[in-house]
């Protein structure tokens, strides 16, 4: 008999749905007393609807203390049931994704009560998909590679080798399309050197993924302290693409702002999403690397070379994560800085996780976090009474409430982390 048979069970142990329901009647609590009454009765905020937020702006009054004090309600009653174990299974995660939106939308009119202009709900969408494509593209790095059997925990080192690419190779070649190229190009680097390593020599993933995360780390502080800072004007100076509104689609009201007018990552991030999930689930090759990552013994006995398949997978996994590294630099602040990526390789790794191993999923996960980031963001510029310390482990916190609670049983690729030896 093992110890842990031996064990007693514990007289009450509370299922996964009941600790969230826990979890949703206390955030319920905290918005009727914290953002309900915790405002005078007729505290109001202006929650904008288009990019203009100043006084003529059309813009919607929300009475804070009544809409608070509602969905609080609507949350505790939720999370009761829930709780109480009455929920039907299925609707569990549906009613977790409503008390984690109901609390932001109260915590976003309750951090704008009092300000003059109207806090716009399209600069928080179009913010929300900005902070999310560097995530969506690291979590289709991560779905190709873990489909195809290999654990790529080193996305955040791509990034950053991505990003420090291409804010030298665009300043030093006067070109941003350059830049994105050897971005892209650095991100299969480091990919390479993880199927290397992993596929050849067995050496385990999740330990080489950390190791290569620490290397590129390390490599792009030395370097920016030696070679970026002391030629910052002509090696560090990319400038960043220009955004470009999409004729007739980028008119729309509201949706157009946030969907249509952005950069060429954003398009790119459209295009990579379609190109991989018809890739890996309606074409032959996504049959072959799907089967490489359930049971490549049996792939391989059918005339698929398993080793090489990876190969292939891991180096384009690479080269879609360097290209969500370039983001960060010639896709926004127009240079490179000290860890930039601040571990959004991790968070794309808590999106695949999210998705299913799918890129559907997988998006709606970086959109979670995104959202997550941009309300910092917006709460912070407003002027929250909350610390800004606080405001800036919402996103991570939101990534773990959303991975704990919205996630039901998955399923990873049964061969997984798990080197091949051909028999």
């Amino acid at each position: 008999m093992s110890v842990s048979a031996s064990l007693p069970r514990p007289a009450f142990a509370m299922t996964r749905a009941q600790v969230l329901g826990v979890v949703g009647v206390g955030l319920g609590l905290l918005t009727i007393f914290a953002f309900g009454l915790g405002v005078a009765a007729g505290a109001h905020s202006d929650l904008g609807l288009s990019t203009d937020n100043g006084p003529g702006a059309f813009a919607i009054m929300v009475p804070v203390r009544i809409v608070c004090i509602v969905l609080g309600a609507v949350m505790v009653a939720v999370g009761g049931v829930q709780a109480a174990g009455a929920m039907p299974r299925r609707a569990n995660a549906w009613a977790t994704a409503f008390v984690l939106v109901a609390f932001f939308f109260a915590f976003l009119a309750w951090s704008a009560v009092g300000k003059g202009n109207a806090v716009s709900l399209v600069d928080l969408g179009n913010a929300t998909v900005v902070r999310s494509v560097p995530i969506v593209l690291g979590a289709l790095c991560g779905v190709l590679c873990e489909r195809s059997g290999v654990i790529n925990i080193a996305i955040e080192g791509q990034f950053l080798l991505g990003a420090f690419t291409g804010a030298i190779v665009g300043s030093a070649l006067g070109g941003l399309w350059f830049g994105l190229i050897g971005a892209a190009l650095a991100g299969a680097v480091l990919g390479l050197v993880l199927a290397f390593f992993a596929i050849r020599y067995f050496v385990d993933q999740v330990i080489l993924g950390v190791v290569l995360n620490v290397f590129a780390l390390g490599l792009t502080n030395f370097l920016t302290d030696r070679v970026l800072i002391p030629y910052q004007d002509t090696l560090n100076s990319p400038g960043f693409f220009p955004n470009v509104k999409v004729p007739g689609l980028g008119a729309i009201p509201v949706i157009g702002p946030i969907l249509f007018d952005g950069n060429v990552f954003l398009y790119l991030t459209y295009g990579l999403l379609i190109v991989v999930q018809i890739g890996l689930f309606r074409t032959r090759w996504g049959l072959r690397v799907r089967s490489v990552g359930e049971h490549p013994t049996a792939a391989d006995t059918v005339g698929i070379r398993v080793r090489a398949t990876r190969y292939r997978v891991v180096l384009l996994g690479g080269l879609i994560a360097g290209i969500a590294g370039a983001s960060f630099t010639i896709g926004s602040v127009g240079g490179f800085g000290k860890n930039i990526t601040s571990g959004k390789g991790y968070i794309a790794l808590a999106a695949v996780i999210f998705g299913g191993w799918r890129p559907g999923g997988a998006l709606v996960g970086a959109l979670v976090f995104g959202f997550a980031d941009a309300l910092q963001s917006l709460v912070s510029s407003v002027g929250s009474p909350i610390p800004s310390d606080f405001l800036n482990m919402a996103p991570y916190i939101a990534t773990i409430l959303a991975v704990a609670g919205l996630v039901g049983k998955v399923r990873a690729p049964a061969a997984d982390g798990k080197p091949y030896v051909k028999s």
